[in-house]
């Protein structure tokens, strides 16, 4: 489980191809104090870490994940937001999420608002996942706040220490992100389908 509050921000520096897999080693701030085998949420994608090395870690991205989140558009030298799983006696300060990519979005609109940023996203609704006004959602593994949501597009407005320290600074109009809903929402859109 993790909190949507990126730990810090990492850098690729080498992808290779295993079949259908592909492997991600990233030089980051935390990747000494990491172990094989832990849970790293790579842009809100709860990954395993594989390997170590000199300041720098490795996971495996699957076919499966790859097909359902933007991992697959990430090049050497691209930034990417990093958390370790939640402790269980630390606060929750952003809202809960599991790391598991409902599905990408598109940016729609990004504007800068003299210190803030607004950004629209947009997404296939088909899937059945809703946002709602003032809920939560994570975008790339950020715990952020709805503002104008609508049944297939929200906004979010990201304030000047969220977009230093994540990689939102480097998305664009045109670029895929990875969105996980509120849980709670999940579960109620599903029993209010039944």
């Amino acid at each position: 489980m993790f909190t949507g509050i990126i730990e810090t921000l990492g850098e690729v520096t080498a992808i290779k191809n295993d079949h259908t897999n592909i492997h991600f080693t990233i030089s980051s701030a935390i990747s000494h104090e990491l172990k094989i085998d832990q849970s790293v949420a790579h842009n809100g994608v709860c990954l395993t870490v594989v390997a170590l090395s000199d300041g720098t870690h490795t996971v495996t991205a699957i076919d499966e994940t790859l097909n359902k989140t933007n991992l697959d558009d990430l090049k050497v030298g691209s930034k990417i937001n990093l958390e370790r799983c939640m402790q269980m006696n630390a606060r929750l300060d952003g809202h809960i999420v599991q790391g598991h990519v409902d599905q990408t979005a598109v940016c729609v609109k990004r504007e800068e608002l003299d210190g803030s940023w607004e950004y629209r996203f947009k997404y296939d609704a088909s899937a059945g996942n809703v946002t709602v006004e003032k809920g939560s959602a994570c975008v790339n593994g950020i715990s952020l706040t709805v503002v104008n949501s609508q049944a297939d597009e929200f906004s979010v407005f990201i304030i000047p220490y969220t977009f230093e320290h994540t990689n939102l600074q480097e998305v664009e109009v045109g670029d895929t992100v990875n969105l996980e809903f509120d849980i709670i929402g999940k579960y109620v859109a599903r029993l209010m389908n039944r």
